[in-house]
């Protein structure tokens, strides 16, 4: 490896550990811990590539990059941060940084960026080198924080096709994140200054369509879990992706983002999802890991959780090292949601400004009551068990239905779309638990046998006599 690498950073072990490889590489290396300085050495023409963290006591490292370009177009920039939010990822990768590195990094890894860097500069009619400024960007609600290999890889796809002509599906477990991600797409993007819109079975009527395509010219449609749509719904779906298509002024056409279970190709062979939807959607696909694949993220996320519910106005709360060392093995079912419902709980009930390991374990093992709904989970089942009630449970959906809605009302005729969403799963549960027995089924319903066939045809359940499950 040959050349001479820039280093600012103001931790005095990375630089020289940096120094120390780089040097042993063949390198010839300036390290400072200083913006400015590196700024100084630019100016002077020196170095042939730069590594700069990013939060810096003169200033933002990302934020140099386009001064750097302006000078130097050929001169390579790798960014390290301890920042590990997608934020950071998108605006490096904006600002046309080389590459992106998270802390604590990979030394190997590093070196062999470095003399990709050092072996490849780019020339000044790269497109990147014409990119604007990055833009100053918030964290969205719900903390996509990230160092393990898995979320970075995901960062990294997000900040690439973030501004692409290309509809994206965001696959996942429930509670990964998915939707914020989503969020994110229309939120860090050319496109925040549009509005968008959100999708979900409860609003497929034609009429909701129609106004929605008139909303987001310029926006962004996000989808939630087509999958669960009925045929209809997603018949419906179909044309109004055929109906953007055939539109003459493609520069003002929304966007599609759409959000969908774990495995959307095991659902196209199910038949829940039909194909000719899953490939109009899936120009991109992303996948979100479960939080139990990124163990090293969860104490970070639940640091920043818990800190994020005191600026909300709950007690001020840490972990304890034991409760600590408890949560990071904890396989976490129901993933970071499960997680963020966590961290408000020890930070409502824990006894002292410090959680116990006892306090978790009290938190993680809460007794299961009468009351209790099964609800759909990322277990091998597909199914778990939560203690809450059925009633909290309706009012946590309804208040999420209304939150992806962006402070936005839905559209009107809310209570008959939630009253016919919530039917048709009792309805079947109820035959599954009768073996199909109408007569018994309108018994355990409390309803007339009429009146349960009638709603049997109009929401085309079919029903067949089987074995009682349970």
């Amino acid at each position: 490896m040959d050349g001479t690498v820039l280093i600012a950073d103001d931790d005095r072990t990375i630089r020289t550990v940096l120094t120390q490889a780089l040097t042993r590489a063949g390198c010839r290396v300036h390290a400072t811990g200083s913006l400015s300085q590196l700024s100084k050495w630019v100016e002077e023409g020196r170095g042939d590539l730069v590594i700069t963290d990013v939060m810096m006591p003169d200033g933002n490292g990302i934020d140099l990059i386009p001064r750097i370009r302006g000078q130097r177009p050929d001169l390579p920039v790798i960014v390290i941060s301890a920042q590990n939010t997608i934020v950071t990822a998108i605006r490096a990768t904006e600002a046309a940084a080389f590459e992106y590195l998270p802390k604590p990094f990979d030394l190997p890894d590093l070196m062999t960026k470095a003399g990709q860097a050092l072996s490849r500069r780019p020339r000044k009619s790269d497109p990147a080198l014409e990119s604007p400024s990055p833009r100053e960007g918030a964290d969205p609600a719900m903390p996509l924080i990230g160092h393990a290999p898995a979320m970075q890889a995901l960062f990294r796809m997000v900040a690439r096709v973030l501004n692409a002509d290309l509809p994206v599906l965001i696959a996942g477990e429930p509670g990964t994140g998915k939707s914020i991600i989503a969020r994110s797409f229309h939120d860090l993007s050319d496109r925040s200054g549009n509005d968008h819109a959100v999708l979900t079975p409860a609003d497929a009527g034609e009429e909701t369509f129609s106004r929605i395509i008139e909303k987001t010219r310029g926006g962004t449609i996000i989808i939630e879990n087509p999958s669960s749509f009925d045929q209809a719904g997603q018949a419906r779906l179909i044309g109004l992706i055929e109906t953007l298509e055939a539109r003459a002024e493609r520069a003002n056409l929304p966007r599609l983002i759409s959000t969908t279970g774990a495995d959307p190709q095991r659902e196209m062979v199910a038949g829940s999802l039909r194909s000719d939807l899953y490939y109009r959607l899936a120009g991109v696909t992303i996948s979100v890991p479960p939080l139990r694949s990124r163990v090293d993220d969860i104490l970070p996320l639940a640091d920043h959780l818990l800190a994020r519910a005191a600026v909300q106005g709950l007690p001020e709360r840490k972990l304890s090292e034991e409760a600590a060392g408890n949560l990071r093995v904890y396989s976490f079912p129901g993933n970071v949601r499960e997680l963020e419902n966590l961290m408000r709980r020890l930070a409502l009930t824990a006894s002292g400004p410090e959680v116990s390991a006892d306090e978790l374990r009290e938190a993680l093992d809460q007794p299961r009551g009468q009351d209790a709904a099964v609800v759909p989970d990322a277990g091998a089942s597909g199914i778990s068990v939560t203690s809450a009630p059925l009633s909290d449970m309706v009012e946590a959906h309804l208040r999420r239905y209304f939150d992806l809605h962006g402070g936005e009302l839905p559209p009107p005729g809310l209570y008959e779309r939630i009253l016919h969403e919530f039917e048709r799963p009792l309805l079947e549960v109820a035959l599954d638990a009768t073996g199909g027995n109408q007569l018994k089924c309108a018994d355990l319903l409390g309803i007339n046998r009429n009146t349960l066939r009638k709603k049997l045809t109009d929401l085309n359940i079919e029903v067949t006599r089987r074995r009682k499950l349970m």
